[in-house]
C-alpha cells in the first residue's frame, strides 16, 4: 500500500469498512437505495456485495487489493454482466455513496476526488449496457 493512497488519507481500512457498511445501509433504507436494492437481488445479494465493495474498494483506493487476489481480476464490466445498469440506477447509487462519504465523514479533498472516480466508473458502466 503507497503512503499516499486514498485507504491512508482516509484513515486506513476500518474507514473503508464504514463507508461500506454505511452505504449499503443507505441502500436498504433511502428511497434513492431501492433501485440499487432490486438490483442486488437479481444479483448475489447485498452480504455478498458489501464483502465484495470493501474488497474492490480497498485497491481501488490504492490499498490492498482483496478484489483481485480473490477473484483475479478488477474488470467492472465483466463484475457487473449479470446486471442491467441505467442512468437513473447510476445517479441512485452516486447519490447514496455521496451521502455515506458525508457520513463518514470522508475529509473534503478525499471525497472530491473519489466521487470523480466514482462518477467517471458509472458513465461508464451506463455506457457498458447501452452497447
Amino acid at each position: 500500500m503507497s503512503a499516499n493512497s486514498l485507504v491512508d488519507e482516509i484513515g486506513g481500512e476500518e474507514i473503508v469498512r464504514a463507508l461500506v457498511e454505511r452505504f449499503y445501509d443507505l441502500i436498504e433504507t433511502h428511497p434513492r437505495g431501492r433501485s440499487i436494492l432490486e438490483l442486488h437481488m437479481d444479483g448475489h445479494g447485498v452480504a455478498h456485495s458489501r464483502i465484495e465493495q470493501f474488497n474492490f474498494l480497498c485497491g481501488f483506493m490504492g490499498g490492498r487489493k482483496y478484489y483481485l487476489e480473490k477473484h483475479h481480476h478488477l474488470n467492472l464490466k465483466q463484475m457487473h454482466e449479470h446486471i442491467s445498469i441505467t442512468q437513473s440506477h447510476a445517479d441512485d447509487w452516486l447519490f447514496c455513496m455521496n451521502l455515506a462519504l458525508d457520513e463518514v465523514a470522508i475529509a473534503v479533498s478525499s471525497k472530491t476526488r473519489l466521487m470523480e472516480a466514482f462518477e467517471r466508473v458509472a458513465i461508464s458502466l451506463v455506457k457498458l449496457n447501452k452497447v
